[in-house]
Protein backbone atom coordinates (compact mmCIF):
# COMPACT_ATOMS: atom_id res chain seq x y z
CA UNK A 1 0.00 0.00 0.00
CA UNK A 2 1.70 3.42 0.78
CA UNK A 3 2.70 5.47 3.27
CA UNK A 4 -0.54 7.85 2.77
CA UNK A 5 -2.95 5.22 3.28
CA UNK A 6 -0.84 4.39 6.51
CA UNK A 7 -1.62 7.86 7.36
CA UNK A 8 -4.91 7.95 6.08
CA UNK A 9 -5.79 4.91 8.40
CA UNK A 10 -3.95 6.02 11.25
CA UNK A 11 -5.84 9.43 11.24
CA UNK A 12 -8.94 7.86 10.41
CA UNK A 13 -8.86 6.00 13.87
CA UNK A 14 -7.80 8.74 15.96
CA UNK A 15 -10.30 10.66 14.86
CA UNK A 16 -13.48 9.64 16.99
CA UNK A 17 -13.90 8.04 19.81
CA UNK A 18 -16.37 5.17 18.35
CA UNK A 19 -13.15 4.30 15.79
CA UNK A 20 -10.56 4.47 18.33
CA UNK A 21 -12.93 2.18 20.76
CA UNK A 22 -14.09 -0.04 17.64
CA UNK A 23 -9.69 -0.78 16.58
CA UNK A 24 -8.76 -1.37 20.51
CA UNK A 25 -11.40 -4.00 20.82
CA UNK A 26 -10.68 -5.68 17.72
CA UNK A 27 -7.25 -4.31 15.64
CA UNK A 28 -7.52 -7.70 13.27
CA UNK A 29 -11.29 -7.21 12.59
CA UNK A 30 -11.51 -3.27 12.51
CA UNK A 31 -8.41 -3.42 9.54
CA UNK A 32 -10.10 -6.35 7.74
CA UNK A 33 -13.28 -4.33 8.16
CA UNK A 34 -11.47 -0.92 7.01
CA UNK A 35 -10.15 -3.30 4.13
CA UNK A 36 -13.11 -5.05 2.92
CA UNK A 37 -15.01 -1.52 3.07
CA UNK A 38 -17.50 -3.06 5.21
CA UNK A 39 -17.65 -0.37 7.61
CA UNK A 40 -20.40 1.84 5.38
CA UNK A 41 -20.40 5.41 4.16
CA UNK A 42 -18.76 6.40 6.99
CA UNK A 43 -15.31 4.63 6.79
CA UNK A 44 -12.93 6.43 3.66
CA UNK A 45 -12.92 3.89 0.99
CA UNK A 46 -9.08 2.70 0.47
CA UNK A 47 -7.01 4.25 -2.01
CA UNK A 48 -4.94 1.14 -2.96
CA UNK A 49 -6.74 -1.57 -2.45
CA UNK A 50 -4.83 -3.79 0.81
CA UNK A 51 -2.39 -3.24 3.62
CA UNK A 52 0.95 -5.62 3.06
CA UNK A 53 1.59 -7.97 5.39
CA UNK A 54 4.25 -5.88 7.14
CA UNK A 55 1.95 -3.02 7.31
CA UNK A 56 -1.05 -4.97 8.88
CA UNK A 57 1.17 -6.77 11.45
CA UNK A 58 2.74 -3.27 12.59
CA UNK A 59 -0.99 -2.00 12.64
CA UNK A 60 -2.82 -5.09 14.49
CA UNK A 61 0.48 -5.03 17.08
CA UNK A 62 1.10 -0.67 16.87
CA UNK A 63 4.11 -1.13 16.62
CA UNK A 64 5.46 2.26 16.77
CA UNK A 65 8.89 1.52 15.25
CA UNK A 66 7.57 -0.18 12.14
CA UNK A 67 4.96 2.12 11.44
CA UNK A 68 7.52 4.86 11.58
CA UNK A 69 9.86 2.83 9.74
CA UNK A 70 6.54 2.45 7.24
CA UNK A 71 6.44 6.05 6.21
CA UNK A 72 3.36 7.30 9.34
CA UNK A 73 4.22 11.12 10.17
CA UNK A 74 5.39 11.39 13.06
CA UNK A 75 2.47 13.81 14.05
CA UNK A 76 -0.15 11.39 13.29
CA UNK A 77 1.59 8.39 14.48
CA UNK A 78 1.48 10.77 17.69
CA UNK A 79 -1.72 11.29 18.14
CA UNK A 80 -2.95 7.66 17.09
CA UNK A 81 -0.67 6.67 20.12
CA UNK A 82 -2.26 9.00 22.11
CA UNK A 83 -5.81 7.99 21.37
CA UNK A 84 -5.41 4.49 21.95
CA UNK A 85 -3.60 5.03 25.44
CA UNK A 86 -6.55 6.51 26.29
CA UNK A 87 -8.77 4.21 25.29
CA UNK A 88 -6.56 0.81 26.68
CA UNK A 89 -4.69 2.51 29.75
CA UNK A 90 -2.12 0.54 29.19
CA UNK A 91 0.39 2.68 30.50
CA UNK A 92 0.95 6.47 31.89
CA UNK A 93 2.00 9.37 29.96
CA UNK A 94 5.42 9.49 30.94
CA UNK A 95 5.55 5.72 29.94
CA UNK A 96 4.30 6.18 26.60
CA UNK A 97 5.54 9.44 25.53
CA UNK A 98 9.05 7.80 26.77
CA UNK A 99 8.46 4.59 24.89
CA UNK A 100 7.22 6.64 22.03
CA UNK A 101 10.52 8.17 22.09
CA UNK A 102 12.51 5.17 22.13
CA UNK A 103 10.48 3.32 19.45
CA UNK A 104 11.27 5.54 16.76
CA UNK A 105 14.62 7.59 17.59
CA UNK A 106 16.95 5.44 16.40
CA UNK A 107 15.28 5.64 12.54
CA UNK A 108 15.72 8.75 11.92
CA UNK A 109 13.73 10.36 9.53
CA UNK A 110 11.77 8.36 6.72
CA UNK A 111 12.30 9.04 3.37
CA UNK A 112 9.38 10.88 2.98
CA UNK A 113 9.88 11.27 -1.01
CA UNK A 114 9.21 7.60 -2.13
Amino acid sequence: MSRFEINKFLSHVEGSDQAVRSYVEDPEGYLARWESRSEGSRLPVPDGGSFTDEERAALVTRDHAALYRLGAHPYVLWHFVEAVRVWTGETTWPEMTERYRSDISGIGTPNIAT
